[in-house]
C-alpha cells in the first residue's frame, strides 16, 4: 500500500500514471460517491471515466471504464452531480452543456442556450438548479434536467473570465469577476433576481483570475487568484453587506491552481474546517490547512454540523425522473471511515526495552536499550531527514529574502 500522506519528490520517470487521452487534458474531477472514480476531460473532444483501485496504480493506465462522445470541440468542464449517482455536467467549446448517465454512456440533456464560450457552471445544494457564466457577461440559472433557462442577468462588465457559485442556504448568487478598469470585484445576486447585484465590492486590482469556493457548512467563501501568493476569506450572512471580510492565508509563492479535500477528509481533531491542495509553478502540491484554534481538544460541534457524506441520495434514473433530494449527512464527531478508503497507517516511534541496573539501597536506575531500526524504520528516517534539512533550507531561504526586504526599506 501507498502512503498517500507521504510528503517528498516523486519518482515521475518510473511513476505509473492515467494515459488515455489524445490531448491535452483540461479538467479532472472526484465522485462525491466513489473515491476511486475520475471524470477527466480533454482537447480530444471525449469524456473518460477512470477507476484508481486503492493503493493507486501498479502501471500506466490507458483503457477507461467509461468514454462519453458528444461535444463538436474541446471539452473545457466536468461537474459531478452533488446528490445523484452517475449523473455528470460537461461543457464544451461547442457551447453545449451536456447532462449525461455515466453508466449508460447516455447524454439525458443537451442545453445549448449560450451562445459564446461558457467559462464556469454550479450546482446548487440539491443539484436542482444550474448556474453558469459565459463570455457574453451573462448570469444563467438553468433547469438542468429540462435545460429551461430560470433566470438571467447581465454579470460584470469587464471582458476576462467570471465565475459563480450558489450559497442557497442564504438564498444568493456570488459571482467573481472584473470591471472595465480590470478591478477584481465579487458581486452578490438575489436567486430569483438577477436585474441588479445586492451588493458589488471591488476586491483590489489585478490581472490574475479569481476562483471561488464555497463550505455550506461554516457559510465561509474563499478567493484564491491564479497567480496570486494568497487565499482571502469571507463570511456570508442573510444580511447587507452579505460578505463579511475575515482574514486570509498569506505567502510569497503564487499559486497555478487549488484542489479542495472533502469536508469528511478534515481533521477534526486540530479544528481543521477546509484544506486547499496548491499547485505552485515548479509543479509541487502544498497542503494548506484553514485551522480555527481551539484550546479545548473536545469536539468542537459549532465548527462540525453533519456534513455530506460519501452516500448518493438519488440514482440517476430517479434524478432524471424529476426526484429532488438533499444530500445525505453523516456527523464527523467520532470520525469518519468511508467503505473505500485505504486502512491508514500511524507511524510511531521504536519502544525501547528499559534495563534496570541496581544502584544500591533497593534504588534503580533505568536505562534504555537502543534497539536497532528495521530496514523499513532505517527509511522512514532517512526520509525525516531529508524533509527536515528540506523545512531548514526553506527557513533559510526565507530568513535571506527578509534580509534582503530589511535592506532595501532602509535605503528607501
Amino acid at each position: 500500500k501507498k502512503l498517500y500522506f507521504k510528503v517528498g519528490r516523486v519518482d515521475t520517470a518510473n511513476q505509473p500514471v492515467v494515459n488515455g487521452h489524445k490531448a491535452p487534458v483540461l479538467d479532472i474531477a472526484f465522485n462525491p460517491f466513489n473515491d476511486n472514480e475520475i471524470a477527466s476531460s480533454s482537447e480530444d473532444c471525449t469524456v473518460k471515466i477512470w477507476f484508481i483501485p486503492d493503493g493507486g496504480l501498479e502501471e500506466t493506465k490507458t483503457i477507461s471504464e467509461n468514454t462519453l462522445l458528444g461535444h463538436q470541440r474541446r471539452v473545457t468542464h466536468v461537474r459531478w452531480h452533488p446528490t445523484a449517482n452517475d449523473v455528470l455536467l460537461t461543457i464544451g467549446g461547442d457551447h453545449a452543456v451536456l447532462v449525461w448517465n455515466v453508466r449508460t454512456e447516455e447524454i439525458m440533456t443537451q442545453i445549448k442556450c449560450h451562445e459564446e464560450l461558457i467559462l464556469s457552471a454550479c450546482f446548487n445544494y440539491n443539484g436542482s438548479l444550474l448556474a453558469t457564466t459565459c463570455k457574453d457577461k451573462m448570469i444563467r440559472i438553468i433547469d438542468p434536467r429540462s435545460g429551461e433557462v430560470v433566470k438571467v442577468g447581465k454579470g460584470h462588465d469587464g471582458a476576462k473570465p467570471q465565475f459563480v457559485i450558489f450559497a442557497d442556504d442564504h438564498d444568493i448568487l456570488i459571482t467573481v469577476g472584473f470591471s472595465k478598469r480590470s478591478e477584481r470585484q465579487y458581486a452578490v445576486w438575489k436567486q430569483d433576481d438577477l436585474e441588479k447585484p445586492l451588493e458589488l465590492e471591488v476586491i483590489d486590482v489585478s490581472n490574475g483570475v479569481l476562483f471561488p469556493y464555497y463550505d455550506y457548512d461554516t457559510s465561509i467563501m474563499y478567493l484564491a487568484g491564479k497567480g496570486d501568493g494568497n487565499i482571502r476569506y469571507y463570511e456570508i450572512i442573510d444580511e447587507s453587506p452579505y460578505c463579511c471580510y475575515l482574514n486570509e492565508f498569506k505567502t510569497p509563492d503564487p499559486q497555478r491552481a487549488l484542489g479542495r479535500m472533502p469536508k469528511r477528509g478534515m481533521d477534526v481533531k486540530s479544528c481543521e474546517i477546509f484544506r486547499f491542495y496548491k499547485l505552485h509553478a515548479k509543479g509541487a502540491v502544498e497542503p494548506i490547512s484553514i485551522i480555527v484554534p481551539r484550546k479545548s481538544e473536545l469536539f468542537q460541534e459549532d465548527l462540525y454540523p453533519d456534513t455530506k457524506g460519501a452516500e448518493a441520495s438519488l440514482q440517476a434514473e430517479e434524478w432524471f425522473g424529476g426526484l429532488d433530494a438533499s444530500p445525505k449527512l453523516i456527523s464527523l464527531k467520532q470520525g469518519h471511515n468511508p467503505s473505500r478508503s485505504q486502512p491508514q497507517q500511524v507511524r510511531s516511534s521504536p519502544k525501547l526495552p528499559v534495563k534496570k541496573e541496581s544502584v544500591g539501597n533497593n534504588v534503580t536506575n533505568e536505562q534504555a536499550i537502543p534497539t536497532p531500526l528495521s530496514p523499513n524504520t532505517a527509511a522512514d528516517n532517512d526520509d525525516l531527514m531529508k524533509e527536515i534539512q528540506h523545512l531548514k533550507l526553506q527557513i533559510q531561504n526565507q530568513e535571506d529574502r527578509i534580509t534582503k526586504l530589511e535592506e532595501q526599506a532602509k535605503a528607501i
